[in-house]
């Protein structure tokens, strides 16, 4: 009989999101008419702009003449995205990429999960807690975490608190890891590194023969001009670091499903005899063998996010989106309730009231509001405690929901 990866079966539980699912699916089913506000999963709810819809028919269009139909593409991402990323997420804050050090993909949690495919299962892992599950569970699945040790935790893996009384900077670990990862804007804190933080992690990295896997998924909604977009932006870190982007929460991408990851020439890891390899040769090795790249029509779209147009478009949808992250902050607070995040990124962390747990915070919210977050300790044992509301409502959804908060007896 074939015999199964057992590494999924020391997963506990279900994945996060899928459990928050489950528990509203439930609700909805006992309370029929009542309506639920959803600020739990952060996917996002505005149509795409027009430039985008725009560069979607032309792609549509082009599919259905001969003369310019696209079959396979690069796996790598065709060219003139890979050039329009360059020129506009770099080029233009300074930073030298070259377009071979960017690969087009499906998603940025796809990228995130399956980097590992690249690394030893011999390295040591370091996260920070709270923190986003895919970059847990994906080393479980490749048998780097070692035992679960209960309360979200694994033996082999470092955890790097971030709390109130650090202001969610975590600091550098006491014990050298092969890999950090991390993730700033936050998810799901929603708070942000300042260049001068961000520069420690670097030299870190640096000093140790480190390697910062950087998620940057939500760069485009810093508003602080102190506050770096790019790990890139770091001397050094062209050495030490990849970073991971993505167009779902920026453009609004969910349902077309586009990111990058950019390695530079540079960063090198060891083989079993020492010798330096670089990763981005690997990367795209397992990418050629395990991805046949994201749709030419999408890949346009996405190009279309890099005009003139498609920029003033993306501006206004990043607006939106933080105009209700400010709308949840301000009233939560007026509320009464500890809020963090919020202003450089479209995630509220709220501390729960009286002590209650995350999951009685999320029920007693949903049951007595009909209002769905997404409980702390989901994301790590230092997440007890807290509820993450995300801004990607309507308005007029988040509006309302806040308003049932602030009426509500606490």
């Amino acid at each position: 009989m074939v015999h199964i990866n057992n590494r999924f079966l020391d997963l506990p539980g279900s994945y996060l999101f899928s459990e928050v699912a489950r528990r509203v699916s439930h609700y909805v089913s006992q309370h029929e008419g009542e309506r639920v506000i959803r600020l739990g999963i952060g996917d996002v709810t505005q149509p795409l702009t027009p430039a985008v819809i725009e560069a979607l028919h032309k792609a549509v269009d082009e599919m259905g003449c001969a003369d310019t139909f696209r079959g396979y593409g690069p796996e790598q991402g065709y060219e003139f995205l890979r050039e329009a990323i360059v020129e506009n997420d770099y080029r233009r804050r300074g930073i030298e990429i070259a377009p071979d050090e960017v690969f087009v993909s499906d998603g940025a949690k796809s990228d995130t999960g399956n980097i590992g495919d690249i690394l030893g299962l011999d390295n040591r892992v370091a996260v920070t807690d709270p923190v986003y599950p895919v970059y847990v569970d994906s080393n479980v699945m490749a048998g780097r975490a070692g035992t679960y040790l209960g309360d979200g935790r694994w033996s082999n893996i470092i955890y790097l608190p971030c709390t109130a009384e650090n202001d969610f900077v975590p600091a550098l670990p006491a014990e050298r890891p092969d890999v950090i990862y991390l993730c700033y804007p936050n998810n799901p804190t929603g708070t942000v590194l300042t260049r001068e933080q961000l520069k420690m992690w670097v030299d870190y990295a640096l000093c140790n023969d480190t390697l910062i896997l950087f998620d940057s998924a939500y760069e485009a909604f810093i508003r602080q001009d102190d506050i770096p977009h790019s790990i890139y932006e770091i001397e050094g870190a062209r050495q030490v670091a990849i970073e991971f982007r993505s167009f779902s929460k920026t453009a609004g991408f969910t349902g077309l499903r586009c990111g990058y990851t950019v390695v530079p020439h540079e960063v090198c890891a060891r083989d079993e005899k020492g010798a330096k390899v670089p990763l981005g040769s690997l990367w795209n090795r397992r990418q050629c063998t395990k991805f046949n790249g994201a749709p030419y029509i999408v890949q346009r779209a996405a190009q279309a996010v890099f005009s003139e147009q498609g920029a003033k478009e993306t501006r206004s949808l990043t607006d939106y989106y933080m105009r209700n992250a400010a709308l949840i902050r301000t009233k939560l607070q007026t509320a009464g309730l500890q809020v963090y995040g919020g202003e450089n990124a479209p995630y509220i962390w709220v501390k729960a009231p009286g002590e209650i747990s995350s999951w009685c915070f999320f029920d007693r919210l949903l049951s007595e509001c009909n209002i769905v977050g997404t409980p702390g300790s989901g994301f790590g044992a230092a997440g007890e405690g807290y509820l993450r509301l995300t801004a990607f409502g309507s308005y007029e959804d988040t509006l309302e929901a806040v308003e049932r908060i602030e009426n509500w007896k606490l």
